[in-house]
């Protein structure tokens, strides 16, 4: 097996996809599967997607990279469209992740607590059951202790609260910014309360303390504005994007209103927004707003939940509760086992759903994905519950 030659960091399932058109992945052996999960939300505009395709094609015949000790005009083109469409007045570092993006955010923070005063502001507060990525940093910042067995000794200077209520209670005189996600992704897809982020807003910006929002995940129209932060009317001072904005290129992007925070040698990246990556980014961000502009993402969006809610309810002894906003969504199982023995049902009947903390479904597919695909995956759904 070729995989002798892999660390054994994933528990793979026995397929090897070849080709994709939109929702609808092949195999090596022709089985056909209807994809919700989207390589985890990454391919935002379907799989084979010719114009994406036709710009990574075009761009790898004249130039894929140059470092960024020259000026990279579509990645020049990337972050003023990524800035217009926040409609928050920042500035953009590219790297290749949503970790990297939120390491960048890390070290924003923690410049910016060192900017006056004689105490040094350097303590971040984030959630329990957040995710922030795999580097030291971004595992520590992450409130899952699970995550934090063998890698330490840890970067000091993080504090988890229970939920956000409890975020004021552990700020004292060296908290210098809170970190979250507004729909934890790895942790049950789970939605923040809109009038307690809100408030939480309020609060930091009276303490000059920074909001960090994790979007590599939630943001590039996931669940439904451009950003989450939309949907929840907060304006972060920090915001870290990824996943879907490649649509499977890896590119990462760190954004703030500190416009002034970096000075030459204080971050970089070698690959960061170069010429591939931005392109692709580029083009993706043409194809989703005029999705988006033509109503036909959001009528795409409500069908797909009125089609999850409609198939939960056939099943009330299995899923308890249904979470999540946009094309971000989650069912809750009555138990982890269960839940495993539906993921793996689900993918020999042929369709493609993930797991999400310890007992949910999550469901991220292309937001691309086309209403025939949707009742081709649910119809696949129902057939693998009553025969799984």
């Amino acid at each position: 097996m070729k995989q002798k030659y892999l660390l054994s960091t994933y528990k793979r399932q026995e397929v090897c996809f070849e080709r994709g058109d939109n929702a609808t992945l092949c195999d090596s052996e022709g089985k056909e599967y209807i994809d919700f999960a989207a390589g985890v939300a990454v391919c935002s505009v379907g799989h084979g997607n010719c114009r994406l395709a036709r710009a990574i094609s075009d761009q790898a015949a004249k130039i894929l990279h140059v470092s960024n000790l020259y000026r990279i005009e579509p990645q020049e083109e990337c972050a003023r469209r990524i800035v217009e469409l926040s409609g928050y007045d920042m500035r953009c570092f590219f790297g290749n992740s949503g970790t990297e993006a939120n390491e960048g955010a890390i070290k924003i923070a923690r410049k910016y607590g060192e900017r006056d005063g004689s105490i040094k502001r350097y303590k971040i507060i984030t959630l329990e059951n957040s995710f922030h990525g795999r580097t030291i940093t971004a595992l520590k910042a992450t409130g899952q202790a699970s995550k934090h067995d063998y890698f330490g000794p840890y970067p000091d200077g993080f504090v988890y609260a229970a939920n956000v209520e409890e975020i004021e209670s552990l700020i004292d005189e060296t908290t210098v910014a809170v970190m979250i996600e507004l729909v934890q992704g790895e942790g049950g897809v789970q939605p923040l309360d809109k009038q307690k982020v809100q408030n939480l807003s309020a609060l930091l910006k009276s303490k000059d303390i920074l909001l960090i929002v994790d979007e590599v995940q939630t943001g590039i129209y996931r669940c439904g504005s451009f950003l989450a932060s939309h949907y929840y009317g907060i304006t972060p001072d920090v915001i870290t994007l990824a996943k879907g904005l490649g649509g499977g290129v890896p590119i990462g992007v760190v954004m703030t209103r500190l416009k002034e925070i970096f000075s030459y040698g204080d971050h970089g990246s070698t690959f960061g927004g170069n010429y591939l990556s931005t392109v692709a980014a580029n083009e993706v961000l043409d194809i989703l707003e005029a999705y988006n502009k033509s109503g036909e993402m959001m009528e795409h969006q409500n069908y797909f939940e009125t089609s999850l809610k409609s198939f939960a309810l056939h099943y009330p002894d299995i899923f308890t509760e249904r979470v999540g906003i946009g094309m971000m969504q989650g069912l809750r199982v009555i138990d982890s086992e269960v839940l495993s023995k539906i993921i793996d049902s689900a993918f020999e009947i042929g369709v493609l759903v993930i797991k999400s903390g310890r007992n949910t479904l999550r469901f991220v597919p292309p937001l691309t994905i086309s209403k025939s695909e949707m009742d081709e995956g649910f119809r696949r759904l129902n057939s693998a519950m009553q025969h799984g």
